[in-house]
């Protein structure tokens, strides 16, 4: 389960960005309450509008960004990302602390952070393969999104305890100190031990990744599951923030709720670093069991009964994210794969902005528990997605001798991959399974 910390570049990195991460997740949770209790009167919409400024940029800019990655030395492209978010952190710290911040400076300061981020993430994903092997990558990816969900499960209480006792301008002091362990680590990092580049073959921008997984039924089905929980069930800062102000609880109880979501999370990221490959069944059932946890929370009475579902629901969110993160790197075309996952990184994070407002407006008009629930039913309605492709893509079978009664097929034919341009087409590469061949029937011809 660890063996990528045999590298001492992931050693470092892993530590830096686990201390980065508890400041972003302290500072996440501080930003989220004074936008909806500061700044505003429990405006949820406010909130959601936030959230749409800081994660839109990586959906606009998801072609510039996937650009700089791979085209300048990504170490460099994060210190000056890490630089520049840490600033913007202290520019936060000094208008709250003063008492000049403002929701109009508020949603300026979402923008930055969510261009800065928008350079970040694709660099810090493809910078992973730059320090382990091959071999170990899967592995080194799982256990980033255990540090994230370690992170997660420190951060928010932290966060929350900080706002009660020192006010949440000190928190973003305290993620803005954060940073300068990813800097630290950024600079240790041995460069002549990092795995050389390389380069894909005939270029073409993103319409080359759209054209190859518009051809892959499977990857259509996996992106708009991913879509629909992500734009709809996955605004847990307005669900655990408007819950805990239903239940009569402070900054504290909205961190202690992020927390307990984080335990789940770490649960089903440890987990996914076990399995041997993703699936595509487990990515079904996992976006199953988050409509039926997050229907179940909608209707919890107490506190504490929402905080025991929150467990579930975080589980089978991580579970449903890195099986199908897993699913698109390890079943694409390598010369293709930047594409493809800057795709993915775009239907993941762009939800936020299409679906964090509608949540906000939906708890403001109705109530909290009813956005929840319609997140629940997007959940429900993936599966369903999931389920209709098993059955309409012939790759469900009945097998009399098998552990289960129906058993999945989860090869990909060739026949799909030769249905692409010739030039993105390589038997030795697009495979990572055996194919199961069928001999067709007489009358079939």
């Amino acid at each position: 389960m660890f063996r990528s910390f045999a590298s001492f570049n992931y050693r470092v990195w892993f530590l830096g960005a686990l201390v980065s991460n508890i400041g972003g997740w302290m500072q996440a949770t501080a930003q989220d309450w004074v936008v909806l209790t500061e700044l505003t009167d429990n405006d949820a919409t406010a909130m959601g509008v936030t959230m749409a400024l800081q994660f839109g940029p990586p959906l606009v800019l998801v072609s510039l960004t996937g650009w700089v990655a791979d085209r300048f030395d990504r170490r460099k492209v994060l210190l000056t990302t890490q630089a520049s978010l840490m600033a913007l952190a202290i520019g936060v710290a000094v208008l709250l602390l003063t008492g000049v911040m403002t929701l109009p400076l508020m949603l300026l300061f979402a923008l930055g952070f969510g261009i800065a981020n928008a350079f970040d993430a694709p660099a810090r994903q493809a910078f992973v393969s730059d320090m382990v092997s091959l071999e170990d990558a899967s592995n080194a990816v799982a256990l980033n999104s255990a540090s994230f969900n370690m992170a997660r499960l420190i951060g928010p209480a932290i966060g929350g305890v900080l706002i009660v006792a020192l006010g949440s301008g000190w928190v973003f002091v305290a993620n803005a100190a954060t940073f300068l362990a990813m800097l630290v680590a950024l600079l240790l990092i041995r460069r002549r031990e990092l795995i050389p580049r390389t380069k894909g073959g005939r270029g073409g921008g993103l319409a080359d990744g759209f054209r190859y997984v518009w051809a892959r039924s499977d990857l259509r089905t996996v992106f708009a599951m991913v879509f629909l929980i992500g734009a709809f069930g996955m605004n847990f800062p307005i669900f655990a923030s408007t819950m805990a102000l239903e239940f009569g609880r402070k900054a504290d109880g909205y961190g202690l709720l992020s927390s307990v979501l984080a335990i789940g999370s770490l649960a089903g990221a440890l987990l996914a670093a076990r399995r041997d490959r993703a699936r595509v069944r487990v990515l079904v059932l996992a976006a199953g069991g988050f409509g039926v946890a997050s229907l179940v929370s909608s209707t919890m009475p107490t506190y504490w009964t929402y905080a025991i579902v929150l467990i579930f629901v975080g589980f089978s969110t991580v579970t449903m994210l890195t099986t199908a993160n897993g699913y698109v790197q390890t079943t694409t075309d390598p010369r293709l794969r930047g594409r493809v996952l800057a795709l993915y990184m775009a239907v993941v994070m762009g939800s936020t902005p299409i679906g964090a407002p509608i949540a906000g407006w939906i708890v403001d008009a109705f109530s909290a528990r009813t956005s929840i629930a319609v997140g629940g039913i997007a959940g429900l309605l993936a599966c369903g997605i999931g389920v209709g492709w098993m059955l309409w893509s012939g790759r469900l079978h009945r097998q009399e001798d098998a552990r289960f009664l129906l058993t999945l097929d989860e090869t990909r034919p060739l026949s799909v991959i030769r249905a692409m341009e010739p030039e993105t087409f390589d038997e030795r590469t697009t495979t990572t399974t055996p194919i199961r061949v069928v001999r067709p029937k007489p009358e079939e011809g």
